[in-house]
């Protein structure tokens, strides 16, 4: 229990590298409009400083879905200067597999009244295969950041290449905390070890090319500290269609990433059911240390409609929104070894729909080929 605990600490020191001390903030050039009242660095002291508001809300255009085309094979390669960082020691062994929640001492789960709020962590994955452009979900988006709240974001490498602004907007936003959703989506069930190391690879390059960009601009004007403070290291992962192999596991776990799955899937079947419908059911599977899966690439039609009806709820039942990795710091993870969605073997369709191991959109006027794309580095 001592080294998980270690180990969760070492995770915080990732997502944060390279950590400044509070004297070293304290003496940077952080501008007086960066803090808050109480003198630290507001969450959203990067983006209110790098983007106007008109840009951090977005618009409907946010939110188009590429039509289904010609698969992209570029990758993207290390820009000038940038280098990936270590990636972090291997998993213990009581967080390796899929986590699926995290159980929470009483006091942290609200058995206890009086004792600690209800920590539960939204997750949203901004999945794009090769073939195709997903959108951005601004609405989502604004609806966190208005009602201050935290949320971990799973980002696929070439959304990130698509999306580079939004990106970066996710990125600089303290409230957030970024992972890795592979490069194109890849069902890394169906892929060799070389094919996953691809898809995980590709990501953090494309991740750290972004980072780059932002700490430069963060530089300009005055908050190189602040934004250095961002994660340096994608240490949490989600699986592209909830599956997993043994092979996967154990090749994510060896590369240092936890691999974060979900309890409460907030969306599932949404075009059978009504966004009051799928907010209340919701609320019947939410406990204290669920990870709810939603989306913010405008795929799924009903998030929004959804979260405004969830989020009052939530408040009013006095549950705390955490990021993945502050809620594996407050419990003991619960792991499975094979994903799936609500059931085991929910997701088994998805290797026959999706081709290209997963890396492609079905399209019935294009019969594609089973490799994915772009073939392993």
């Amino acid at each position: 229990m001592r080294r998980l605990a270690a180990f969760c600490s070492m995770l915080v020191l990732c997502l944060a590298a390279p950590a400044l001390s509070a004297s070293a903030l304290a003496a940077s050039a952080l501008s007086a409009s960066a803090l808050a009242a109480s003198g630290k660095p507001r969450p959203d002291a990067l983006l209110s400083a790098l983007w106007t508001p008109r840009e951090l809300a977005g618009s409907e255009a946010d939110r188009v879905i590429g039509a289904v085309g010609e698969p992209d094979p570029g990758v993207p390669a290390l820009a000038p200067g940038v280098t990936l960082p270590e990636r972090p020691a291997a998993v213990p062994r009581a967080m390796q597999g899929a986590i699926r929640r995290v159980e929470l001492p009483a006091a942290a789960s609200g058995k206890e009244v009086g004792k600690g709020r209800k920590a539960i962590a939204l997750t949203f994955d901004l999945c794009e295969r090769a073939n195709n452009v997903a959108g951005y979900e601004n609405r989502v988006i604004n609806l966190l950041r208005e009602r201050n709240l935290r949320a971990t974001f799973f980002a696929g490498g070439k959304w990130m290449r698509s999306h580079p602004e939004k990106a970066m907007q996710l990125m600089a936003d303290a409230r957030f905390e970024m992972g890795n959703h592979a490069w194109t989506h890849g069902n890394l069930a169906l892929m060799t070890r070389e094919e996953i190391a691809s898809q995980m690879r590709l990501a953090e390059i494309q991740y750290a090319n972004l980072r780059a960009e932002l700490l430069r601009r963060a530089e300009a004007k005055g908050l190189g500290p602040l934004a250095a403070q961002r994660a340096g290291v994608l240490s949490v992962m989600r699986l592209p269609y909830g599956r997993s192999s043994e092979l996967a596991l154990d090749a994510l776990a060896a590369s240092g990433y936890v691999v974060i799955q979900w309890d409460v899937d907030g969306e599932g079947d949404e075009e059978l059911h009504t966004p009051e419908e799928l907010a209340a059911r919701a609320l019947r599977l939410l406990k204290p240390g669920s990870i709810m899966l939603m989306h913010a690439n405008a795929v799924p039609q009903k998030t929004f409609a959804i979260l405004r009806i969830l989020l009052p709820e939530l408040k009013k039942r006095g549950y705390e929104t955490v990021t993945v990795s502050e809620l594996l710091r407050r419990g003991r993870p619960q792991t499975v070894r094979e994903g799936y969605f609500t059931t085991p073997g929910d997701n088994l369709q998805y290797d026959a729909i999706f081709p290209g191991k997963g890396t492609l959109k079905p399209d019935p006027a294009r019969p594609f080929a089973t490799e994915p794309v772009p073939p392993a580095q």
